[in-house]
Formats: C-alpha cells, structure tokens, sequence
C-alpha cells in the first residue's frame, strides 16, 4: 500500500544527528592523538524493522549490555602483559544492533590500549572513552582507531548519541593486577557470579542481570523452533502423550535457561483440530521433584478430576470436545501458576473455525514473557511478580526468528496464528510494511477480505488467540513484532523474508 512509512528502502537510511555535525555530512577526520583508519567494508544485514524503526530497535537488545563474564567469553576480550614492561595491545571494536563488541576488555595493568572501532550498522554511531579520546560519528563501514595509551584503572566507553548508552551500547576496559591476574577491586565483588545474582539456573552473557545481547549468535548446533503451523490431522480422535519435566533451553543467544515444560519444549507442543474433534491426553509427571497438571481451555468440563495435580510419577488421562473455534492456550493448572507458566509450561490449541480456507502459509506464534534464574527462587519469582521479565519472546526464545527468518514468496499470502501464553503481559501483534484484511480474534472475525477497511495490529490478552491474513506485495525483509516496543526491543521480534 502507499502511504506506508514503517519501512522505507534499507539503502538509504537516515543518518542521526550527532556531534560530528548535521545529518548527512561526512565525518570529520579523525582527532590529534588518534590514528585514523581507513573505511572497511563490510557486509550489510537486512534492517530487522525497516530503516526508521531500525533506528530505534536495528537487532533489538534495549537491556544494558553484558559487562562482565569468563575470559572465554566471547563478549570479553582478554589479554596479559609482561610483568614490569609496558604491552601495546590492539584490540578490534565493532558498533552494531545497539551494542559494542566486545562489551569488556581485560588489560593488564599499565597496558597500552589502542581500539580499532568499525561501524558495522546501518545507522551511525560513534564511541567516546570516559576521560579519554572518542571517535567522530561513523558511517557504515567507517574505521577510526583510538590510542587510549598506558591504561592505570577501569573505564567505561559508549555511543554518545540520545539513548544508545542507556539502550546498552557500552564498554568495559577491566583493568587486571600484573600480579594476581585479578580485577581491582576484586575483593568482595560479586559482580557476574550467577550465584549471587540468584541467577544459577541459566549461564551465558546474561549473568549479571544487566541484559541479554540479542544480537550475538546462538550456540552452534542450535535449531530455531519452527512456527509453521501443518493442517489439522484426519480423523475426529486426536491422542497425545504429554511428559511434563525440566529442560535446559537456550532461551535468547549464549544464554541457557533451566525450563519446566511440556513434551521437552517450551511451549510444549501445539495441538491442531475441527470443531466437534476430541482430543485424549495422556499426561505423565516426570518431574520427580515437584507436582504438575494440565488445563486446556478448548474444552468444557469440571476441574476437579482432569486438573489435578499429579504427584511424581502419577499420569491421568485428559479428554475433551472441541466444541467451539478458535486459537486456545492450555498450561499448567498447579499453583502457582505464575511460576510453573513463567517457567515455560503452556502451549497453543488450534481450532479450525468452519469454512477456513487454505492459504499458502500457516504460522502459529506463542507469545510470552521469560524470566531468567533459578526457577522458583526468590529473585525470579520477585520478578515474575512485579511484571519485569528479561526478555520477551514468541515461541520461547528471543529474537529467533530475527536470526532464522520465515521465508515466502511475493504474492502469497499467510495467515498468522497468535496466543498470548503471559503470563501477564499482552500483546499487540503487528508486521511492518504490511495491512491485515484478516482478523479473527477470541472465536470471532473482526475484518474479512473485501471490506473496505483493514487493521495494523491484533491485540491480545493474557491467554487469548487469534489469527491475521495478509499477503506481502514485493519482495524485501518485513519485521513482525510485538508493538509494545519494551517487547519489541527486548527480544518480541522477528522476520518475514519475501523473495521476489
């Protein structure tokens, strides 16, 4: 459609204003006392939201960024100098997806530090060191190298432009005793050990509770969730055997979570029917340390017996009728339930409204809120209660499908199913560059093709679903997300990529 000003064409991107000067002018040469480098060229990634939303979410982290870790970090850049002899070290810096890589340097003391600092995002930035040199703004591809000279104590480096420090581009130069190889001030400091943090149930860059980097790689061999959603089975009986337990999930990039989950994932497997379909579950509590029940609001019936809570090692069997359409959820029933469905035990119910016709594709989208930590700790369970999650994600990990995209082609059209799993936050399920004709929200069509309206988001409630049709007009990288961009930004987001 015209008028559309969500994504605008990812080759010419609106530079930000900052104080190398007014947009669009080059920047300045580089500053007395810092070696200029020359452009590098580098490889262009697709902007995750179009150009102007790009500009506020690129690969969307907005947490604050990792400042600490292991010195096999990859987000930590370590290094050693000889005892009594000044080291010159040179270390490569990069600035993208609102974060600065490496986010932590280690030097030996008396080191001297050069920073070779390449721009890698489309939009520009620039890194200023606390009592020290900055870089003019850089354009994409643009290289400057900073001389920090001998280095004597920590200090921090960042973005200067509105927003980007706060939004986690930053960077920590730990400074290291010759001696003991130890931080200054290393004596009672907890920082990023994820026992103190209460964090011991999970490990990666997230571990000082500052932030995930969401736009670092996932862990070789990882595979995304698939959100392709296949057609409702022949026959009227549907039986599944459902296993509830622990699993470890690598729940945003680097980052593993201890998960209590459904048939080993979370979400837990998404069921597909009719109406008039019955559907015979068979659960099995495996989970030998604690107690889990199931509750599936497609059906109709008393609580009391299918919903109770099974003792390890118990199993019952579940049986419903799908007597009405729609896009359902089900979790666990065991209270909490704030923390067994914060820890990942729910999952989507599909079913068919009569008449629904074929599309080219279908996708299913859970969306849902994570909480990093021991599960059932204290310091996650203040979390889950104050509403303040360490990331958002739909179908359980963050921004996976930024990193493994969903593919169509030109001219088809796609019908996304969406369920709000919470546990407490709703969503507004938007695609940049893109106008729903089809809306069809809590057992009821909202729009239909050829009306001459259309609709932008489908908004949900904790535990309601729905779907939307659109078909992509040209090819191009069009985002979805959630549009509360706090979800957006921290991890709520992903990618239609349309070939032509």
């Amino acid at each position: 459609m015209t008028g559309r000003q969500d994504q605008p064409a990812a080759s010419a991107p609106e530079p930000l204003p900052g104080p190398a000067g007014a947009p669009g002018t080059p920047p300045p040469p580089a500053p007395a006392g810092g070696a200029a480098g020359g452009a590098a060229g580098s490889s262009r990634r697709p902007a995750l939201l179009g150009t102007a939303a790009g500009a506020a979410l690129t690969v969307l982290a907005v947490l604050a960024a990792n400042s600490g870790g292991p010195a096999g970090d990859p987000a930590v850049a370590a290094g050693t100098g000889a005892g009594g002899t000044a080291t010159t070290r040179t270390v490569e810096v990069s600035l993208a997806d609102m974060r600065v890589r490496p986010a932590r340097i280690d030097v030996a003391e008396g080191t001297v530090l050069r920073l070779k600092v390449t721009n890698t995002d489309a939009q520009r930035h620039d890194l200023k060191v606390e009592d020290g040199p900055a870089t003019p703004m850089l354009a994409t591809g643009q290289s400057r190298t900073l001389d920090l000279g001998p280095v004597t104590g920590d200090r921090e480096a960042w973005c200067t432009l509105p927003g980007h420090r706060a939004a986690g581009m930053t960077l920590d130069i730990v400074v290291r005793d010759t001696d003991s190889g130890s931080p200054h001030g290393a004596a009672g400091n907890t920082h990023g050990d994820p026992a103190a943090d209460g964090h011991s149930g999970h490990s990666g860059p997230a571990d000082s509770g500052t932030g995930l980097d969401l736009g670092a790689d996932f862990s070789r061999g990882w595979r995304e969730r698939s959100a392709d959603l296949a057609p409702a089975p022949g026959g009227r009986l549907h039986r599944l055997e459902l296993r509830a337990d622990h699993t470890t999930v690598e729940v945003a990039p680097g980052v593993e979570q201890q998960m209590w989950t459904f048939g080993g994932t979370a979400p837990g497997p998404t069921l597909r029917g009719k109406v008039g379909d019955v559907f015979e579950i068979t659960l099995i509590n495996d989970d030998k340390g604690m107690g889990h029940g199931i509750d599936f609001h497609a059906g109709s019936l008393a609580p009391d017996g299918p919903m109770r809570t099974l003792r390890p090692g118990e199993r019952l069997v579940y049986r419903f009728r799908a007597e009405k359409a729609g896009a359902w959820l089900y979790h666990c029933s065991t209270a909490p339930m704030l923390q067994h469905m914060g820890n990942g035990m729910y999952g989507a119910v599909v079913i068919d409204p009569p008449g629904l016709k074929p599309v080219d594709h279908e996708y299913v989208l859970v969306s849902s809120a994570l909480y990093l930590g021991t599960p059932g700790s204290a310091a996650q369970v203040a979390k889950m209660r104050e509403g303040t999650p360490d990331a958002w994600a739909f179908n359980g990990v963050a921004a996976q499908y930024a990193k493994r995209p969903l593919s169509v082609k030109a001219g088809e059209r796609a019908r996304f199913w969406v369920i709000d799993a919470g546990p407490s936050d709703p969503v507004a399920f938007h695609i940049v560059g893109t106008v729903f004709d089809t809306v069809y929200k809590e057992g009821a069509y909202l729009l239909t093709p050829g009306s001459p309206g259309g609709a932008q988001v489908l908004d949900l409630a904790p535990a309601q679903g729905g779907f939307v049709e659109t078909t992509f007009p040209e090819a191009g990288h069009y985002s979805f997300v959630d549009h509360d961009m706090r979800h957006a930004e921290a991890g709520a987001h992903g990618t239609v990529e349309v070939s032509g």
